[in-house]
């Protein structure tokens, strides 16, 4: 009866530790398929592993070793499930650990920062004991001890079903042609490869990246933006505004609606408008990459890429704006910290902020409510006589997207104290990010507020208004767009006659673009916007 109960107990452990590298293995890196039929995938790496510490788990370190693999594996289908969630793509090595400051930074200011440390260190320490399970659970079958013929037919087995896993991973990857995949599924290993090829195709791509960041067409050009005659030009930001404002019913009716309004109201102000769809980089985060395309007119998919534009000193449209005889300026409520980085990016004054005048409450992770910061902008751009080219950034749409400030009198704005009793009503972000549905309700109204208060400021520039470019940075969250679509509405607003040079780009009169109209990629518009507001004599005289 002993013997029994030890060959149960034996029995019992072996099955257990099976099943913790069985999860380890099943677990998908995509957020739709993380749903109890995984489970029904087999994994062909599942036998492998466990016939090979039949054969070898008594060296030294290979448990460990397989252990700490597969937990570095566990936390990377996390991290792209976190990804996909996130900005509708994987997770990169290289890039994208830069984004764990910028996600501590955001959930500190919507859960707070003490349960934000706290779920820090339990993330980090349920990674820790996940990694002695899986240890304890490789041990369990190394600790056999099978005789050397059956650890001999073990280690045949080992080897043919390596071959077998093996084979179907070269069969998804493209290097083995066969008629189909060998049945089950070697995601892990084949995962694995795949993100060792990101980081070494990611290194090959900075490098032709930096390569063509050197060159431009425009880079000695002078003369240039002559067509303006010296009018200010405003480009403002809008957090989160993408394409889902006009294909998804959940929030086309409210968005199209405003829209429309702000179209009348602009129209009656003496004001043109023509609108446009382009091609955001980013979708769901990471705002800085599509504002970076957009003004530098190369492709800033990712930090990468980014930081190697940044570094070579390739020329931003407001380094072109300065040299026209403009003073530049960056009006960024979103910045609390230092920004080093906009040394590269042509701005003459940067009001991150600290350095704007907002006496209120902050909502949540947002500094300041939208309409504060258009009301407050102007006066920050005090002295001489140059013409303006501005950057304003608005946040009020960001995540978490509550509360949402009300629309108030733009002569009630004063230092912005007014905003309290909107900044401390509920629900709390940690109780709406419950629901999605809620949080769809939430993303609905606070791109409308932005929409309104941006359009309700642009009308009262009145008929000589300024030039002014509202965009889009990026569509939201793949659960908030319910899509994967990446374009945003860019619009152009101002004076009859120099909206009229924009006519060659073939949009939309007012502020809904054609639904058939084609997307150009977010890094067309620097050279675009050059060409357009540029005399045919200045552009031919370029160097070239």
């Amino acid at each position: 009866m002993a013997l029994q109960a030890r060959i149960v107990k034996r029995g019992i452990w072996l099955a257990c530790g099976a099943a913790v590298v069985f999860c380890a293995l099943a677990l998908p890196n995509h957020p739709d398929a993380v749903q109890w039929r995984a489970l029904g995938r087999w994994p062909l790496e599942f036998p492998v592993i466990l016939l090979t510490m039949l054969v070898v788990g008594r060296l030294k370190g290979v448990a460990a070793a397989l252990a700490v693999a597969l937990g570095i594996m566990t936390l990377v289908k996390l991290a792209d499930i976190a990804m996909f969630m996130a900005y509708d793509r994987s997770f990169n090595p290289i890039l994208d650990m830069f984004l764990l400051d910028a996600a501590f930074n955001l959930l500190s200011a919507s859960i707070g920062t003490v349960t934000t440390i706290a779920a820090a260190y339990a993330a980090v320490l349920a990674i820790a004991i996940w990694t002695l399970a899986l240890h304890r659970s490789l041990l369990v079958w190394a600790n056999v001890g099978l005789p050397a013929m059956a650890r001999a037919a073990a280690a045949v087995c080992a080897l043919g079903l390596g071959a077998w896993a093996g084979a179907d991973a070269a069969y998804h990857l493209d290097t083995l042609e066969l008629e189909k995949s060998p049945p089950g599924n070697a995601s892990t290993a084949r995962l694995s490869v795949e993100k060792l090829r990101n980081i070494r195709e990611t290194a090959d791509d900075l490098i032709r990246f930096r390569a063509l960041a050197e060159q431009d067409e425009f880079a000695d050009a002078a003369g240039l933006l002559d067509r303006l005659d010296g009018r200010d030009v405003i480009l403002i930001w809008i957090e989160s505004y993408g394409r889902a404002s006009f294909d998804n019913p959940l929030y086309a009716p409210t968005h199209l609606a405003t829209l429309a309004q702000a179209e009348q109201a602009l129209a009656s102000a003496g004001l043109a408008m023509r609108s446009g769809w382009l091609t955001s980089p980013t979708a769901g985060g990471q705002s800085w990459l599509a504002h970076g395309a957009l003004a530098s007119g190369l492709w800033t998919s990712d930090q990468g890429r980014y930081a190697a534009m940044l570094a070579s000193g390739h020329k931003w449209l407001f380094h072109f704006a300065r040299e026209a005889g403009y003073r530049t300026a960056a009006i960024m409520p979103a910045i609390t910290l230092a920004w080093p980085e906009v040394t590269a990016m042509g701005f003459d004054d940067v009001f991150p902020a600290a350095d704007i005048p907002y006496q209120g409450d902050p909502f949540h992770w947002v500094t300041m409510p939208d309409q504060f910061t258009l009301a407050a902008y102007p006066s920050l751009l005090h002295g001489g006589e140059q013409p303006r080219f501005v950057q304003v950034a608005l946040i009020s749409s960001h995540a978490p997207w509550v509360p949402v400030p009300d629309v108030i009198a733009w002569d009630a704005v004063g230092d912005g104290r007014v905003f309290n009793p909107m900044a401390a009503r509920g629900p709390t972000p940690r109780a709406l990010w419950k629901d999605r549905d809620d949080v769809r309700d939430a993303y609905r109204k606070a791109v409308n507020y932005a929409l309104t208060v941006t359009f309700e400021h642009v009308a009262r520039l009145g008929s000589d208004a300024p030039l002014v470019i509202v965009a889009g940075d990026h569509q939201p969250a793949k659960f908030v767009a319910q899509s994967e679509n990446k374009d945003v509405a860019l619009h152009m607003v101002g004076p009859p006659d120099l909206i009229a040079a924009i006519e060659a780009w073939g949009w939309s009169d007012g502020l809904i673009p054609d639904s058939e109209s084609p997307a150009r990629r977010m890094d067309w518009f620097r050279n675009a916007f050059l060409r357009a507001f540029t005399s045919q004599d200045a552009l031919a005289g370029r160097a070239e």
